[in-house]
């Protein structure tokens, strides 16, 4: 398999998380979003909606949308498993998942921020307040919703899934434009839990060959 993707995007960041859970070997192809290289022939023509995460697969078929591609993943390649086994537990995950990618993801990811500067006139004072606005809210809405979840070390109970999958990636980018994370409790144990894998550090974008 090849994954299309740029170490800064958090939605490519979910992927690398997912495919490293359940050791799935991939090649690495940089795609660098700050300097437009989506938007280039190479990559653009493989996709209608030149973004990344894509993954291409060993029969050349492709996949788009992070958290498609995830599911995908769970089905195929079952163990260990990114959604618990019964339907409540799956939905809340879910909904943890859709938390970040829907709720959150879409006010503050770069093609949003570049917009806000150049076409919209925002300072980088002003974007920079834009984003730690959204993405402080929306980590206090899921810090909240993990009251609701079976306890353990993760999102949901005492084994990485999904959740992790997305929130890890968000919390680095919050760290990156200095969102304060305090009171933010079940988010920062998870945060500390997931770090301590493997799967997560070794994915992490300083980790990634295109890490500037």
């Amino acid at each position: 398999m090849k994954l299309y993707n740029y170490f800064r995007s958090s939605a490519s960041f979910r992927v690398r998380i997912a495919l490293a859970l359940k050791g799935l070997p991939y090649d690495y192809v940089a795609v660098h979003l700050a300097r437009g290289d989506h938007k280039l022939p190479a990559f653009s023509q493989l996709v209608p909606d030149p973004l990344v995460p894509l993954l291409e697969l060993e029969d050349g078929q492709r996949l788009h949308q992070s958290l498609a591609i995830m599911e995908y993943l769970d089905e195929v390649h079952p163990t260990p498993a990114l959604l618990p086994g019964d339907a409540l537990g799956r939905a809340r995950v879910r909904a943890l998942a859709l938390a970040v990618a829907c709720e959150i993801h879409p006010l503050n990811n770069l093609r949003v921020l570049k917009y806000l500067v150049k076409d919209m006139g925002l300072s980088e004072e002003q974007k920079n307040k834009w984003y730690i606005h959204w993405v402080r809210q929306g980590l206090e809405a899921f810090d909240q919703q993990l009251a609701y979840s079976p306890e353990g070390r993760f999102c949901h109970g005492d084994t990485p899934g999904m959740a992790d999958c997305v929130l890890i990636p968000q919390v680095f980018n919050a760290q990156r434009f200095n969102v304060p994370l305090e009171g933010l409790d079940r988010v920062q144990r998870v945060f500390a839990a997931c770090m301590a894998l493997p799967a997560f550090a070794q994915t992490q974008p300083s980790a990634c060959p295109d890490a500037e």
